[in-house]
């Protein structure tokens, strides 16, 4: 008797933003540290809250709830900066807190619903059931415009 299994799963991160569970890959994580300023920048999208120094690197911090379209996040000291790689480059995404680790197979992936063209439903790769939980999975290469800080300033 053989018994199959699925290898094709992925480790993500899961974190909240309001009652809303979203999930994003590991790998993709740097650190995850305390809510700290940001200093705004002119000529950035309104979804870029400004930059913070990460040990000497300028790294631009965005608001996932606006950028999502959930409206502005209001960050206090009980918010978190998820330090993601985008690209090439070290990003900080604002969230209210984060979860667990969790491993989502292949089999419990599933593909968004037809949602029309609502800005959340571009940012997201699709939807996983853990533990009963709907968790939303974030596609980070899409969240940001190719906008350098030297454009910005």
């Amino acid at each position: 008797m053989t018994v199959e299994t699925n290898t094709a799963s992925r480790q993500l991160i899961t974190f909240q933003l309001g009652d809303q569970y979203l999930g994003v890959d590991i790998m993709a994580i740097r650190e995850i540290r305390a809510w700290s300023p940001a200093t705004p920048l002119p000529n950035v999208p309104e979804y870029v809250r400004g930059v913070v120094n990460l040990r000497g690197v300028v790294l631009p911090v965005l608001d996932l709830r606006y950028r999502l379209g959930w409206g502005m996040t209001e960050p206090s000291a009980r918010h978190v900066i998820i330090v993601v790689r985008i690209g090439d480059q070290l990003q900080g995404i604002i969230v209210d807190a984060v979860n667990d680790i969790v491993s989502v197979s292949a089999d419990d992936m599933q593909p968004l619903p037809d949602m029309g063209d609502t800005a959340a439903a571009q940012f997201l790769d699709g939807l996983a059931t853990i533990d009963e939980r709907l968790i939303l999975i974030l596609a980070l290469e899409r969240l940001v415009e190719r906008v350098t800080l030297a454009d910005a300033a």
